[in-house]
């Protein structure tokens, strides 16, 4: 297979839940205990930092891997979902992985892993820790995919656990309270190995519990008071990156203690390298000035707050939203926090999981949103572009998919 046909076999053919939702989820870590003993264990090859949280840790991930690269660091990034190519999910210094690589990995392996009938997931983690090991990386930043506890990237015992915060997303497989949640996110605690806690949200005992029962030492964010924080910048424009940097920057003070060899200026440089060291992209995405577009994934009610708070104090700046939403999400409850006062061009994203139009028209009229409706993502933007002035700001989101068909 070249690489179109690889990637054609890992989307097609696998369960994707990218693209197919919770069916494609699966509740157990065996299949990938027994990809990578297929595969001689790399994961135990390789030291890493480990990642959970409902928002946050994806640009978390990003921030730490920069600033590992900047200490001198050979580091592994593992991150999903991808916006525009596959191997976005597995860099080294940055780098995604060669389409060689890919394009080896599963003809050497498709028979061999044909009796486990692995996820899309499950191939995706273990063709990370294969290369991760393969490249002999100092240290690999490895983020969950959804929850914790049952995620396919938990069979790793890392250096540091770093959880960014809890909130209500994916309640279908994670529970719909908050304790729920919390439970599962604190399932990448493990025995010995220190928590920094980001933001609990109100749920401390879940995470205080579970690392009590693992002897784990645990740090929470909240109780770290302003004036004993550095103020460090960054080259990510969202306001909610502040909170990140907090966790970021405590985590860094937990590897230091565990021999990392990495100085305040190291954290600095990294932070406002995070780009041009990870090519991060769709989190305050500045596409363009004069009209402003901005692009950004956020997709559940606590990432969309303080998103749209950024947005409405950007005041006397007409905006234009271009949004769609996937199915198996309280489209209700995000909608409701969009302001009423502004021009709305919605669209479904080109993925079977997307919300069709339709039902997004009658959800929006319900709660009084009126606005044009598009079948496809471009033709959205194009309206939005036609029907705007230069002081305008088009904002683009409401999902990851809607993000990834415009940058």
């Amino acid at each position: 297979m070249d690489y179109d046909q690889t990637l054609e076999f890992l989307f097609k053919q696998l369960p994707m839940y990218q693209r197919e939702g919770k069916s494609a989820f699966k509740k157990d870590l065996t299949n990938t205990l027994e990809l990578c003993r297929v595969l001689d264990n790399p994961h135990r090859k390789f030291k890493s930092i480990h990642i959970a949280g409902t928002n946050g840790k994806g640009s978390s991930a990003h921030m730490l891997a920069s600033i590992f690269q900047e200490a001198g660091y050979k580091t592994g990034l593992y991150t999903s979902p991808h916006l525009k190519d596959f191997r976005e999910r597995v860099r080294i210094n940055g780098e995604v992985i060669s389409k060689k690589s890919v394009i080896d990995f599963v003809r050497e392996y498709s028979e061999k892993f044909s009796h486990i009938q692995p996820s899309f997931f499950e191939w995706t983690v273990s063709l990370a820790f294969h290369s991760f090991a393969n490249e002999k990386v100092d240290v690999a930043i490895i983020e969950t995919g959804l929850g914790g506890r049952l995620d396919s990237t938990n069979i790793i015992t890392p250096d540091i656990c770093l959880i960014t915060n809890i909130g209500f997303d994916h309640m279908d497989m994670l529970g719909n309270t908050l304790e729920a949640i919390a439970g599962e996110k604190a399932g990448v605690i493990k025995k010995n190995i220190p928590v920094v806690v980001n933001n609990h949200s109100g749920e401390r005992l879940a995470f205080q519990s579970k690392a009590d029962s693992e002897q784990a030492s645990i740090i929470f964010g909240t109780d770290v008071l302003k004036k004993d924080l550095p103020r460090f910048a960054s080259d990510l424009q969202g306001d909610y990156q502040k909170e990140n940097i907090r966790g970021v920057y405590l985590t860094c003070l937990e590897a230091r203690k565990l021999g990392w060899k990495i100085t305040d200026q190291n954290i600095q440089k990294g932070l406002l390298g995070v780009f041009k060291n990870t090519a991060l992209r769709g989190r305050w995405d500045v596409l363009q000035e004069r009209p402003t577009i901005i692009a950004d994934t956020a997709h559940n009610k606590e990432g969309l707050t303080v998103v749209l708070q950024q947005l409405l104090e950007l005041k006397g700046r007409k905006l234009h939203f271009v949004i769609g939403f996937v199915k198996n999400k309280d489209v209700v409850t995000v909608l409701q926090l969009f302001p009423k006062q502004a021009e709305y061009y919605f669209c479904q994203a080109n993925i079977p999981r997307a919300l069709p139009i339709e039902e997004l028209k009658i959800k929006a009229n319900k709660l009084g949103y009126l606005g044009r409706y598009f079948n496809t993502v471009n033709e959205a933007l194009f309206a939005a572009k036609e029907n705007q002035q230069p002081s305008d700001i088009i904002y683009v989101g409401g999902s990851n998919f809607v993000v990834a068909e415009i940058i």
